[in-house]
């Protein structure tokens, strides 16, 4: 599968059969979580990400990741924007405070928020909360955005909120996102990846093509299926 920049790709298919963990294999954030086993290869402009040589670090600041449910740190919004850019140092106040309202900017979140930076982040909407990672993901000035189900804990508003940040963000970078709502998928993405539902073969991806014709098929399918169904 090449996912292509400046695009915007989803993954699909029933719980269980391993997006989220093939999301995670592509910035290695799953080694987090324990020991993993690596088959193949994850190349990043033109790299093998899981090369020894690879430093960690940095590629999680180049693919930077938003999970199914908001985590803003326990901290100002402010500090959880300027944090990713901390770490690496060397920027100034003035610097950061320009970092943190182009990310604020870049999350649709600035006007919302501008007068209350020193607030706590825990004290925001849901909604608000998950446009606060994406804010502090943007912030590293990441190449490729990974989304795990961002709106699966949110409620319409918000998550209507959220589809028109991913098809403004597109035109800024690569966005890969795991859904489980079709809609959503036929909605925010230029290509679309299935994964199997065969539980022989979990994990394997069925198809990949632009969502336009992979939709296309599954109506042509489940119509010739309800005819056969209905008068065959």
């Amino acid at each position: 599968m090449d996912i292509l920049q400046g695009h915007v790709t989803a993954f699909i298919g029933p719980s269980g059969c391993g997006k989220s963990t093939f999301l995670k294999s592509l910035n290695r954030i799953g080694e987090l979580e324990g020991p993993v086993k690596v088959e193949g290869k994850v190349e990043f402009f033109g790299q093998d990400i899981y090369d020894r040589r690879v430093n960690i670090n940095r590629l999680r600041r180049q693919i930077s990741m938003v999970f199914q449910r908001p985590n803003p740190f326990p901290s100002s919004i402010y500090d959880n924007i300027a944090y990713g850019v901390r770490i690496f140092g060397g920027k100034s106040k003035a610097e950061l405070d320009d970092i943190v309202e182009t990310a604020l900017k870049g999350a649709a979140l600035w006007d919302e928020v501008k007068d209350n930076l020193k607030r706590s982040a825990l004290g925001l909407s849901g909604g608000q909360q998950q446009r606060i990672c994406i804010a502090r993901a943007l912030a590293t000035k990441p190449k490729i955005l990974l989304m795990d189900e961002p709106c699966s804990a949110l409620d319409p508003i918000s998550t209507m909120k959220i589809e028109e940040l991913i098809l403004t963000l597109r035109e800024q970078l690569t966005i890969v996102i795991v859904t489980h709502n079709m809609q959503q998928a036929s909605r925010v993405s230029d290509y679309t990846a299935f994964f199997n539902t065969d539980e022989s073969r979990i994990g394997q991806m069925v198809e990949f093509s632009t969502t336009e014709s992979i939709f296309q098929a599954a109506a042509k399918a489940s119509t010739r299926d309800y005819v056969q169904g209905r008068f065959g």
